[in-house]
């Protein structure tokens, strides 16, 4: 599959060397690809809205001269936008998303869980320590893939390190697609090295373990300290949970930033194209092998194999695609499965309806 990859460079959201300024809609996110969704009469009548906050109970959204919560939306997620209908709140329309990121639900409940929205750019944030790990990355970075959404690996804790290049080095080799940035949390170098991609208007987000930094960048993006943050224990280098919940920062004069819990667990599904993306060295010699379902382990003539004896192809980077490209599989085909249950039992409850409708009109 052949893909677009020139949007994953910096937004230039600036003409001519000026500035635009922005509306107040626009200052939220608000972009061409939502206006064409909607015509000019449903736009007075329903005013575009964005989700910042979901909670159990209640969505928090704010628009132009809106601030306020309304109840739940089946499957809306902070970062949508929604038309609001004022009079009936819970009939508001979740408008098509540009970008979708989700990961399959942890236990056993064959659920997707949606994580957010319309986000422009995602930072893929590890400590250099205990922390770094490829496999991991390899995983966030194919969600954004998967999501067309700008991957940025952000390297915190490079101040505490003496050979960071080593890492670097590890993140780099992942895709050549990807950009990879150094910083300490603290002070002003995550609002200098971030902000080819933080430009009023965009939205970001920060993703990784928990303790890598997020919160701590979400604060320094803002320049305040609104958000709780915690130091990583020191046996093991492992953080504590500080952000408890998904909600949209806005950075004065620049960007809307998303700040997420740690996810211990990341599970990938409907992800194929972003792993093919992640891991495009072995696709591209898969069109080589003699067999068109190779799958790269004791087949003969298979390119992937010879590369891998040739040490192009690293013998673990293998391994992680096959681990990676068989769990998006099960994951897709469990939750594939689940759909199809659902929908049969939904058509079986309305038709037991109408039946009941039918018998009670007869009497």
């Amino acid at each position: 599959m052949v893909r677009d990859y020139s949007a994953f460079l910096p937004p230039n959201i600036t003409g001519g060397g000026q500035e635009r300024h922005l509306s107040p809609l626009e200052a939220l996110g608000w972009q061409p690809f939502f206006a064409t969704q909607i015509g000019t009469d449903e736009l007075a009548e329903t005013p575009p809205v964005r989700v910042v906050e979901v909670h159990r109970s209640a969505l928090h959204i704010i628009g132009e001269s809106i601030d306020e919560t309304i109840p739940p939306l089946p499957d809306a997620t902070v970062g949508d936008w929604v038309l609001l209908d004022r009079g009936h709140p819970q009939s508001s329309r979740v408008l098509e998303r540009k970008s979708l990121v989700k990961r399959r639900a942890p236990g056993t409940d064959r659920q997707v869980q949606l994580i957010a929205a319309n986000i422009d750019t995602v930072f893929i944030v590890s400590s250099c320590n205990q922390d770094f790990n490829v496999a991991r990355l390899e995983r966030y970075i194919a969600l954004a893939f998967e999501a067309d959404i700008t991957p940025v690996v952000v390297l915190t804790k490079a101040d505490l390190v003496s050979d960071v290049q080593s890492y670097v080095d590890q993140a780099s080799a992942i895709s050549e697609l990807i950009s990879v940035v150094t910083l300490d949390a603290r002070g002003g170098e995550p609002g200098e090295k971030l902000k080819d991609w933080c430009k009023p208007g965009q939205t970001v987000a920060f993703l990784g373990s928990s303790g890598v930094g997020k919160s701590t960048l979400t604060n320094a993006l803002a320049g305040m300290q609104s958000i709780e943050t915690q130091p990583i224990r020191e046996d093991d280098a492992k953080g504590r949970h500080t952000t408890t919940r998904r909600q949209l920062h806005f950075v004065p004069g620049g960007c809307l930033v998303l700040d997420t819990p740690g996810m211990r667990e990341l599970q990938l599904t409907d992800a194929a194209a972003g792993i093919d993306s992640v891991f495009a060295d072995i696709q591209a010699l898969s069109a080589q092998c003699r067999f068109n379902d190779c799958e790269h382990r004791t087949e003969p003539g298979c390119a992937v194999l010879s590369a891998v004896e040739r040490g192009d192809i690293d013998e673990a980077r293998l391994g992680r695609w096959r681990k990676l490209k068989a769990e998006e599989a099960f994951n897709s085909a469990s939750l594939a499965e689940r759909r199809t249950r659902d929908k049969a039992f939904g058509k079986m409850v309305r038709e037991i309806k109408k039946a009941k409708s039918r018998k009670g009109m007869g009497r």
